[in-house]
């Protein structure tokens, strides 16, 4: 990386285990920092999601929460602190820079890493995002510190009082806790849809300060030439429908799965699936929910010939109405539904299109 070296990360203690006593220096270490991530004058929800997250986490260890903020001087980087302490946070680091006009993870690594070791913070969260997955391994490489990616809880240890971060693993089939000890920051990346999103309190305020990147143009060796927007990017926009209708193998048949999508439109609801399904070629890798999918948090979800294996678990279980449709009354997906009908989907998808379609017709006239 052709760029100006960063401080020399604090000396980390020796030794291994629950017990460590950090070294005054990292003692020093306080505060929890978010990473904003925006691209042409929008902020990713996923940014405001974790600054109410870290207001939970804040309150627990008495400290403040603080957004990171980076980009160009024509940029409404004031603005989008502003939207950060409406959320919860204290204050923001601002980093405005020609040179930090789009991302580039070269720019974007310096200005992180060299805030924290200006500022000492104690926690960094990011969007586990394109961005935010690229952004968080190089700075926690460069800071060598702890990282821990795509998390589906964060709470404070209360013995260490060190940040408990859990994730699944193995392919989805357990869930691991992990606490970075004796380094600091300690990261973590959280996919979008996990956290809930907080409330908004326009009477909030908080303060600013502002750092310069020290970095120019020809350091960097990726150039951003142009931006090509994705031309299904809005097609399919599964992490924020309010229903969704999802399908897994339990329904045999990819013409069987077109029953799916009758449901989900009448309901006015987008298609999930599960990785099965989408190998098959059955539906579009945008509609898979699950570990390796896509994190949905809807009002309503409909859960069609899913048995509710850990790693679908972990991408639909924060909606707020689960129904799960299945043949197998012992089917996981039953433990955590909200309502479970116990039959078989194509059979049961028919009749719920049905049933659906006539109350709301009903309600239309009713209206009219």
């Amino acid at each position: 990386m052709s760029t100006t070296p960063a401080a020399e990360p604090a000396k980390r203690p020796a030794g291994r285990g629950r017990n460590i006593e950090l070294s005054a220096e990292l003692k020093a270490y306080k505060g929890i920092w978010v990473f904003i991530e925006h691209d042409r004058g929008h902020v990713h929800s996923v940014s405001w999601e974790l600054v109410g997250e870290a207001r939970k986490l804040a309150d627990q260890l008495g400290c403040t929460v603080s957004a990171l903020v980076l980009g160009a001087a024509e940029e409404a980087l004031e603005q989008f602190a502003a939207e950060a302490f409406s959320y919860g946070a204290d204050h923001a680091y601002l980093m405005k820079d020609a040179v930090l006009k789009g991302y580039r993870n070269e720019p974007f690594t310096k200005g992180l890493t060299d805030l924290v070791n200006k500022y000492k913070p104690e926690i960094l969260l990011l969007g586990a995002t394109s961005m935010g997955r690229d952004l968080a391994g190089s700075v926690a490489t460069t800071l060598l510190t702890g990282l821990t990616a795509d998390c589906t809880e964060l709470r404070i240890d209360p013995n260490t009082k060190a940040l408990a971060a859990t994730r699944p693993t193995f392919g989805g089939s357990l869930y691991c806790t992990i606490m970075t000890l004796a380094y600091r920051p300690q990261m973590a990346t959280v996919r979008p849809r996990v956290m809930e999103m907080p409330r908004a309190d326009a009477t909030r305020s908080g303060t600013l300060s502002y750092d310069t990147l020290g970095m120019v143009e020809t350091q960097v060796v990726t150039k951003l030439l142009d931006f090509i927007a994705d031309a299904n990017s809005n097609k399919i926009n599964l992490p924020y429908a309010d229903v969704i209708v999802s399908g897994g193998k339990g329904l045999k048949t990819v013409e069987n799965f077109k029953l799916v999508f009758e449901l989900a439109r009448v309901l006015g609801g987008e298609v999930g699936a599960t990785r099965p399904c989408v190998q098959a070629g059955w539906v579009d890798a945008e509609r898979q929910v699950g570990q390796t999918g896509k994190t949905v948090r809807p009002k309503l979800y409909i859960a069609a010939g899913i048995s509710g294996a850990v790693q679908h678990r972990v991408g639909c279980e924060a909606a707020d109405v689960i129904v799960a449709i299945n043949t197998d009354v012992n089917a996981p997906i039953f433990e955590f539904a909200h309502y479970g009908i116990v039959g078989n989907a194509i059979q049961v998808l028919p009749a719920l299109t049905q049933a659906f379609a006539a109350h709301l017709a009903l309600r239309t006239r009713q209206a009219a």
